[in-house]
């Protein structure tokens, strides 16, 4: 795979307990701009949300939002987007987003930003994708969450293939390098204990 052009970040809409979250925030999104990534994000103002979409637009680049049109009325929307579209639903929003991007990163963030980024790891396990997802691990804030998934395949509810797709790290340039030279397969998941297709 070559270098994605379109980047979904998932993210909080909280800034979180510490300020290093904020600043791998900032340094993520002007990495993209340096980079010429195009941001697909939540489209908000707030948090960490907003903190990467003013990286990415102060470094020139471009940035794309979606949200529903209930946090609009929210006046939680950024107003100084490359481009905001407004949907509906919770449920059209991920799917637009998941339609504008070519791979996917969590950075910290809460239920949304599991919610969001869980959906994207469940249908490349399906086979819907073959995009690079991954998780910055700020201060170790993924680090029990890689230990929950490598229980998962301990107890064979998750191949070790598909746990070893997804990337984990605290190093920006690791992770931008990895999108680049990634190359998405699909491999049938087990369902009660047995190796089938989805």
């Amino acid at each position: 795979m070559t270098q994605p052009t379109a980047l979904c970040v998932y993210c909080g809409s909280s800034s979180g307990r510490h300020s290093e979250y904020t600043e791998q925030a900032r340094a993520f999104g002007a990495e993209m701009a340096r980079r010429g990534m195009a941001l697909v994000y939540g489209g908000g103002k707030v948090g960490l949300m907003g903190v990467v979409a003013d990286a990415v637009l102060a470094g020139g680049g471009k940035a794309v939002g979606v949200i529903p049109r209930q946090l609009v009325d929210m006046e939680v929307a950024h107003p100084g987007l490359s481009e905001l579209v407004v949907v509906e639903t919770m449920h059209q929003r991920k799917t637009r987003m998941y339609e504008l991007s070519d791979a996917f990163v969590a950075l910290p963030g809460g239920f949304g930003t599991m919610d969001e980024m869980f959906e994207m790891l469940t249908w490349a396990q399906l086979g819907l994708h073959r995009y690079p997802c991954a998780f910055l691990d700020v201060r170790g804030y993924y680090r029990d969450l890689r230990s929950m998934m490598d229980h998962m395949v301990d107890e064979r509810f998750v191949r070790p293939e598909q746990r070893d797709s997804i990337w984990f790290g605290d190093d920006m340039t690791a992770l931008f390098d990895w999108m680049q030279t990634y190359e998405g397969s699909y491999l049938p998941k087990w369902v009660d204990h047995q190796i089938v297709d989805a």
